[in-house]
């Protein structure tokens, strides 16, 4: 019988796995792929509390959207947040060929070079992440960086302003998603994918472990004002960019297609929350 096929998830905070690829992540759960998750920061920093509370509560809100996206395997890892590039270059990368190696990974994702928003945390994982999976041992995972849509949140930004205006009283319009002011950084300048998906079934699944997240919302954030029912169209197209590791064959990813029993499995977890 052939190994249960497997997905590994690299990135820098609580929260970046759900609004990168959390679309992905709750697809390749209802079709039988596991999928683990490395978090190489608690986001200590990402916030107004103390540090040791908000590493204890972003832990602790990660393991809940975890859940709704059906994450196997979570870990989160106790590297300094904001001090990436800074890090031992070396203990990065075997703390992530480690996580390779343990979880048998088949594929890889984590940020592009542009790091979602050019975050310097993000940019630096993916740069180590890259090195880590280019050191491991054959046969090597392939390897997929994932960006944001340009525009795509612009977009959320705008119907989370509508909604707000439209309410009696009118309610001041979103400042900020998950406490980035500028919505055009996301996606600006990111490499071209060269897979698209539409994961439109799991996005109310995706807004829900994005809620999970409180410590990173407010009730002026544009993910805190935005529907279910806007989810799919909002936050459905993923975008992924093959790296040119690892086996050049189609994996999982690539064979990810709709069929009539995703809408079942993406309502049940759903109706879970």
């Amino acid at each position: 019988m052939a190994a249960q096929p497997s997905l590994l998830a690299v990135f820098a905070h609580p929260d970046d796995e759900s609004l990168a690829c959390g679309g992905v992540l709750a697809w390749c759960e209802a079709v039988g792929i596991r999928t683990s998750l490395l978090c190489l920061t608690h986001g200590e920093h990402g916030g107004q509390t103390t540090t040791r509370e908000l590493a204890a509560t972003r832990a602790q809100e990660l393991r809940r959207a975890a859940a709704i996206l059906g994450i196997d395997d979570v870990t989160v890892l106790a590297h300094e947040d904001g001090m990436m590039p800074w890090t031992d270059a070396t203990r990065l990368d075997q703390d992530i060929l480690d996580a390779v190696e343990r979880t048998a990974a088949d594929v890889v994702i984590t940020f592009d070079e542009d790091g979602l928003y050019w975050h310097p945390d993000h940019v630096a994982v993916h740069e180590r992440t890259t090195a880590a999976v280019l050191s491991a041992p054959e046969p090597r995972p392939a390897l997929y960086y994932v960006t944001l849509p340009p525009g795509s949140m612009r977009a959320v930004v705008d119907h989370a302003a509508a909604l707000a205006a439209a309410q009696t009283p009118p309610k001041p319009p979103p400042t900020h998603i998950l406490g980035i002011a500028d919505a055009d950084a996301f996606g600006s300048n990111a490499p071209a994918p060269t897979l698209v998906l539409d994961t439109g079934h799991f996005a109310r699944q995706k807004l829900m472990a994005l809620h999970c997240h409180r410590s990173q919302l407010g009730e002026r954030d544009a993910l805190t004002l935005m529907t279910s029912d806007a989810a799919p169209s909002l936050l459905g197209i993923e975008h992924y960019r093959r790296a040119e590791t690892g086996p050049l064959t189609d994996t999982f990813l690539d064979r990810l297609a709709v069929n009539a029993g995703l809408d079942d499995a993406s309502n049940a977890r759903a109706s879970q929350g």
